[in-house]
């Protein structure tokens, strides 16, 4: 499995752990974020693995900036893209559960690396329910078409 990493210039440290982690786990790891702390903007690395994943360059993306909001928001813009924040393990098992989200963010000035650890393998372990979770994401994705 390929996965998409972006990040800003307030999470390059931890994209760095993440990656050794997913690479560690097995994992190929694309990198789309910056690789220096000058200040920069996150909607342009969350766009970048958003359109990664829709075009199928990835199979799942990864996001972090300060809070992973600001870069989830960005990510949400782009069509097929169901990005969520997490700062703990139990919504990213469920957000890939209920809702197949293609997309986890976090935030480096939210939670520490081994946190964010625990909420990858939550979110990469889970897998989607489909049933009456297909039919609510089918929901979401509507919105999109009007």
């Amino acid at each position: 499995m390929k996965i998409g990493i972006g990040n800003d210039h307030s999470a390059v440290e931890m994209k760095q752990e993440v990656v050794k982690y997913l690479q560690k786990l097995g994992y190929e790891v694309v990198n789309y974020g910056t690789d220096t702390t000058e200040s920069c903007h996150y909607p342009i690395y969350g766009e970048k693995v958003a359109r990664a994943v829709v075009a199928g360059e990835v199979d799942l993306g990864i996001l972090i900036c300060g809070t992973g909001v600001g870069i989830s928001l960005a990510a949400n813009k782009v069509k097929g893209i169901r990005a969520v924040v997490c700062s703990e393990p139990y919504s990213a098992k469920l957000s890939r559960q209920h809702n197949n989200t293609n997309i986890l963010a976090f935030g480096a000035r939210v939670i520490g690396v081994e946190m964010a650890k625990m909420i990858i393998d939550e979110w990469l372990n889970a897998e989607f329910q489909g049933g009456r979770h297909q039919d609510r994401v089918n929901m979401i994705m509507a919105i999109e078409e009007k």
